[in-house]
C-alpha cells in the first residue's frame, strides 16, 4: 500500500490522544448516584461497559477518516472491473473450412456461447461481425439469449476487414468521440447517399492514455485470415491503444499454408500472425492461436477468467470514508438504544 498524500499520515499521531481525553472527561463528569436498592447498583455495574462501545466506535471511525485523508492506494482484486466486452468475430467465407471440426465457423460459435455462459451475469457483451465490412450484430447487453440468437444468425461474406471491426468496436465503446468508420473507409471519395453530417455527434476531444489502462471494457477479436480491405489493422489498433482498450486476439486456422475447400478449390488464407500479435502487444492484450475446436473453447475460457478478475491500483479513501460513516451511525444507534440519548 502507498499513499498519494503521505504527509497527512502525521495526523494519526493525534489518535492516541483521544482515549486520554475521553478518560479525562469521564472523571470530570463523575457524579454521585442515589439508589433505592442493591439491584439498581448491580444493574448499573453490569452494563457499565456499554457506555464505552459508542465512543470506541467513534474512535475507530476517526482513525479511518484520518487514514483516508492520506489517500491510500493498494493493489486490489476487482471482479467487476470490466463491465463491457465486445466480441469481434470474423465471418469471412474461409470460416466454412473444416480443418477445425466441424467447421471453423461452427467451432467459433459454440466456443463463443460457452464463453457467454461462463461470464458473470453483470458483464455486458456485444457482438460485432466482420468480413468485407463490419456490422454491429448485437449492441452490448446483459441479455444472453439475444446474444446467442445473434451468434446463431451469423451469415458469412466475402473479404476480411479486421481494422474495420476494431474501429466499429471503438465507436460502440466511445460514442462521444466522433469515431466514424465511413469517413475512415471512404476517405475523400463521395459518401453513401442519405448520410447527413448534421446528424453526427460533435467529436469529444480526448487525451491519449497508456495502453491497457481503460478498465471499463475489452475487445476479443477472432480471425482466421489476413486483412484484405478496409482500415489498416495496425492503425485501428493504435486508436484502441490511445484509448486504453485492451484487445485479446484469437487466431484460428492454418498459420502457414493452404486448406482445400469443400468444392475442390484451394483457399489460400495464411493466418497473419505477426499483425495479430502486434495488435495484442500494442493494446496491452494477449494473442492466442487456436488450431482446434477444443483449443478455441479453452482460449475463450481463459479470456473469460481474465476479464472477470483483474488486479489494479485502487484508491481506498472512499471505502475508508464509507466504513467510518457506518461506524458513526452504529455508534449513534447503540447510544440511543442503551442510553436513550446521543453521546
Amino acid at each position: 500500500m502507498n499513499y498519494l498524500w503521505p504527509s497527512y499520515l502525521w495526523l494519526l499521531l493525534a489518535l492516541p490522544l483521544l482515549p486520554v481525553l475521553y478518560v479525562w472527561l469521564l472523571r470530570r463528569r463523575r457524579t454521585v448516584l442515589r439508589y433505592s436498592s442493591l439491584a439498581v447498583v448491580r444493574q448499573a455495574a453490569g452494563s457499565s461497559w456499554r457506555r464505552h462501545v459508542a465512543p470506541f466506535l467513534l474512535w475507530v471511525a476517526c482513525g479511518l477518516l484520518l487514514l483516508a485523508v492520506a489517500r491510500p492506494v493498494a493493489l486490489v482484486t476487482l471482479p467487476w472491473t470490466r463491465t463491457s466486452i465486445l466480441l469481434a468475430m470474423d465471418v469471412s467465407l474461409s470460416m466454412r473450412v473444416s480443418d477445425v471440426k466441424p467447421t471453423r465457423m461452427v467451432a467459433a460459435q459454440e466456443a463463443a456461447k460457452t464463453f457467454l455462459r461462463d461470464l458473470p451475469k453483470g458483464i455486458e457483451v456485444g457482438l460485432v461481425t466482420f468480413a468485407g465490412s463490419a456490422q454491429v450484430a448485437q449492441h452490448a447487453t446483459l441479455d444472453r439469449g439475444a446474444l446467442v440468437s445473434a451468434i446463431d444468425s451469423i451469415q458469412m461474406q466475402v473479404g476480411t476487414a479486421v481494422g474495420n471491426a476494431i474501429v466499429l468496436c471503438l465507436a460502440e465503446l466511445f460514442p462521444d468521440h466522433g469515431i466514424d468508420l465511413a469517413d475512415m473507409t471512404f476517405g475523400a471519395r463521395p459518401k453513401p447517399r442519405g448520410r447527413a453530417d448534421k446528424d453526427k455527434p460533435a467529436a469529444k476531444p480526448f487525451t491519449p492514455v497508456p495502453p491497457g489502462s481503460y478498465d471499463a471494457a475489452a475487445i476479443i477479436l477472432l480471425s482466421d485470415g489476413r486483412r484484405t480491405t478496409g482500415v489498416d489493422t495496425l492503425e485501428a489498433a493504435k486508436m484502441a491503444a490511445e484509448r486504453g482498450v485492451r484487445i485479446y486476439v484469437v487466431g484460428l486456422g492454418t498459420v502457414a499454408g493452404s486448406v482445400p475447400a469443400g468444392e475442390g478449390l484451394a483457399i489460400y488464407m495464411q493466418l497473419d500472425e505477426p499483425t495479430l500479435r502486434e495488435v495484442a502487444r500494442m493494446t496491452g492484450g494477449e494473442y492466442h492461436h487456436a488450431g482446434t475446436a477444443e483449443a478455441l473453447s479453452g482460449v475463450y475460457r481463459q479470456l473469460g477468467s481474465r476479464v472477470q478478475i483483474e488486479k489494479r491500483e485502487t484508491e481506498l479513501a472512499p471505502l475508508l470514508a464509507l466504513a467510518a460513516a457506518v461506524l458513526v451511525i452504529a455508534a449513534a444507534l447503540l447510544s440511543m438504544r442503551w442510553a436513550g440519548r446521543l453521546g
